[in-house]
């Protein structure tokens, strides 16, 4: 049997670590070869093996080594110190952590990246959460888009957030849940506008009243504006000299551009009195027997207007 010929490729990887160099405060790649409850070893191609201590491997209080960390795993660590007294090379993956979790705190929120994490502490204002291994400040404003008045009631759950501010410096991270629920709850909306049909009679309830026009709660958490030239058939003034708020009045939908409900009462005061007489007792005694007025009160009357 022909005995193989080595080669220099059989000595490439040993070639390339007797060559290289390892300095203090490098952010070095390597894999995990053997896990326990104090530290972990990694191979890092070179001549000596890498150790990272049980407290140097992340800020998390909860963090645990023999969950998170395999071997196999591929890592990032910085180097802290060439020689243990053992012979290894110590490492940081806390120190890594750092360097590397506030360029893509800073990334995410230049993206408005979404981030999903686990609250793990209430503290004074707000609560406590880790993102890429670092740790975030929830101010409780920022938890609901309804007033928190206990933050602990938020530990333990799981939050989709934006970054708000990744400040390196100053180790600042602040996280935000309310500017995505403030998303959903806008495209909820925008749906719901959406299924609206113009020409559609709605009724609704004067929540406030401008110089420009009235806004009416037509249910299901929308609001639309009647202007104050679809308020009656009559010039106004203001929306004040007929209407006033917690009245209870009926309208027509005319459109729903740029998600924006336009109501008109006055297009229903115009169908009334351009609808045909019916030719029947009724009306005509109905007719009869109700005094000649063109006044609005009147108007309103008929449209059930309350």
């Amino acid at each position: 049997m022909e005995e193989r010929m080595e080669t220099m490729d059989d000595y490439k990887e040993e070639l390339e670590a007797s060559f290289r160099k390892i300095r203090e405060g490098d952010l070095l790649t390597a894999t995990v070869i053997a896990v326990s409850e104090e530290e972990a070893t990694l191979d890092l191609k070179y001549y000596a093996p890498g150790i990272i201590r049980a407290q140097d491997l992340s800020d998390d209080p909860d963090y645990a080594m023999m969950k998170n960390l395999h071997p196999g795993d591929e890592i990032q660590a910085t180097v802290i110190r060439l020689d243990d007294g053992e012979g290894n090379i110590l490492l940081s993956k806390k120190e890594a952590n750092q360097m590397i979790g506030w360029e893509k705190l800073k990334e995410a929120m230049e993206q408005e990246t979404t981030l999903h994490v686990h609250v793990k502490e209430a503290v004074n204002a707000g609560v406590i959460a880790y993102a890429e291994g670092l740790r975030g400040f929830i101010p409780a404003s920022q938890l609901s888009l309804d007033y928190v008045e206990d933050p602990s009631e938020w530990v333990g759950k799981d939050l989709a957030v934006r970054v708000i501010n990744a400040d390196a410096q100053k180790e600042k991270l602040v996280l935000s849940a309310k500017v995505i629920l403030r998303e959903q709850a806008q495209a909820e909306r925008d749906h719901r506008i959406s299924m609206l049909v113009p020409g559609t009679v709605v009724e609704g309830t004067v929540e406030s009243l401008t110089n420009y026009g009235a806004f009416v709660n037509i249910g299901n958490g929308l609001t639309g504006l009647v202007h104050v030239s679809q308020i009656c058939e009559r010039r106004i003034r203001k929306p004040s000299e007929v209407l006033k708020t917690g009245q209870t009045v009926r309208a027509k939908i005319l459109n729903t551009n740029d998600n924006r409900i336009s109501l008109s009462i006055r297009a229903l005061e115009e169908d009334l009195s351009d609808a045909p007489a019916e030719d029947n007792g009724f009306a005509q005694e109905y007719i009869s027997n109700e005094s000649a007025t063109t006044s609005l009160g009147s108007l309103l009357a008929k449209l059930n207007l309350h």
